[in-house]
């Protein structure tokens, strides 16, 4: 069976997102790696009016499709490709709980084991900056050196992968592990666990899966 067409795949993620409730409305947004640039979702359209002609092509030099426009994040999306050579596919999500600890600029400690699926011991929270500025796309850049996914202070979550497959996966861990922590600090302080326990996880994680390295 043959692989989608780039354009039908980012299509089939930006259906995903919203299905999953990761995003709801024109919220969130998403690109794919391309030989000679990327495509990313176009501004303001609503998931179930997105078709494949919908998506923008982007030259790296930030030039987008000659009558299109692309989603107000195309600077970050374009930034992390060129900084993360080995990432292909990331998903931007405007989702419940990621949503609600990036509102509170908290990173995500290790109080479970699962968060090493990110690539260490926490997920970064990058402070804030306006939406579509050079000054988000800084300092996301920053969040997530040697990480798949960091939240966004005030606005939401970004995943990434080796294809929009394990974007998708980690957005999900991501949200599901962000809800458990939300729910937790109902509590109290969670308990963590040691810098050594995460990182005899890590070890773990290295031959496990779709999270091995």
């Amino acid at each position: 069976m043959s692989t989608p067409a780039p354009a039908m795949q980012l299509l089939e993620a930006a259906r995903n997102l919203s299905a999953l409730g990761l995003n709801k409305g024109t919220s969130g947004n998403a690109s794919i790696r391309l030989s000679d640039g990327f495509l990313v979702t176009p501004s303001g359209v609503p998931a179930e009016q997105l078709s494949e002609d919908s998506m923008v092509y982007m030259r790296w030099d930030g030039t987008p499709e000659r009558g299109k426009k692309p989603s107000s994040e195309w600077r970050m999306h374009m930034d992390i490709l060129q900084a993360r050579p080995e990432v292909n596919a990331i998903l931007h999500c405007h989702s419940m709980f990621a949503t609600t600890i990036a509102c509170l600029g908290r990173n995500v400690p290790p109080f479970h084991y699962m968060i090493a699926a990110v690539g260490g011991d926490n997920i970064r929270c990058a402070p804030y900056a306006l939406f579509g500025t050079q000054a988000l796309s800084d300092t996301a850049v920053v969040a997530l050196q040697d990480r798949k996914a960091c939240l966004l202070a005030h606005h939401g979550m970004l995943a990434l992968g080796k294809d929009l497959s394990q974007a998708l996966a980690i957005a999900v861990e991501v949200e599901n592990l962000c809800e458990q922590y939300w729910r937790l600090l109902q509590l109290g302080e969670p308990k963590l666990l040691s810098a050594q326990q995460m990182q005899e996880v890590e070890a773990q994680f290295k031959d496990y899966g779709q999270w091995k390295k």
